[in-house]
């Protein structure tokens, strides 16, 4: 069993990814009001999958006997300049995400929580992944521009994205 200074900041992951989802859900808003409905996909897909992290949280904390507490979080940021500041303060978002990560590997460590450490692995590799791949899209959105062409078939690989909750 963990301490209640881990299981609280625990339960403030599940918050931040839950707020997480919200904030993709109006990054997806904000495209689909640019008509671009591939990347309203792309966020539609990218709320899912913060809510699956969420739900991790959630069962982990149960699984170890501690208490799920959910709250409120702010509203999220709905005005954006272009598809680029959305990728770019999506990226800025999963940097502060992996901090988060971090500093709850850092007190699992300190309180020498093994089991927590195993779980939090899966999020640390996990960060890996979200910021590579937030900053493939950021170097394809600045290097097409203004190219409505290069925009349009773009907008149509993100049409693509799936997402199917990992098998552990």
């Amino acid at each position: 069993m963990f301490s209640e200074k881990l299981q609280e900041q625990l339960n403030e992951q599940i918050k931040y990814e839950l707020f997480s989802s919200q904030l993709y859900l109006a990054m997806a808003a904000y495209c689909a009001d640019q008509d671009l409905d591939g990347f309203t996909n792309f966020f539609k897909v990218q709320a899912e999958e913060e809510k699956f992290h969420a739900m991790k949280f959630f069962d982990f904390i149960n699984e170890m006997g501690g208490r799920v507490v959910i709250t409120g979080f702010e509203n999220p940021e709905i005005h954006y300049a272009s598809v680029l500041d959305v990728f770019e303060k999506s990226l800025a978002h999963e940097k502060h995400v992996t901090k988060r990560i971090y500093s709850l590997m850092d007190l699992a460590m300190d309180e020498r929580e093994h089991a927590t450490i195993s779980f939090l692995r899966w999020f640390i590799d996990e960060q890996v992944e979200e910021e590579a791949m937030f900053q493939g899209v950021i170097k394809k959105l600045k290097m097409i521009g203004q190219d409505v062409n290069a925009m349009y078939l773009l907008d149509n690989e993100m049409a693509q994205r799936t997402w199917v909750a990992p098998t552990e």
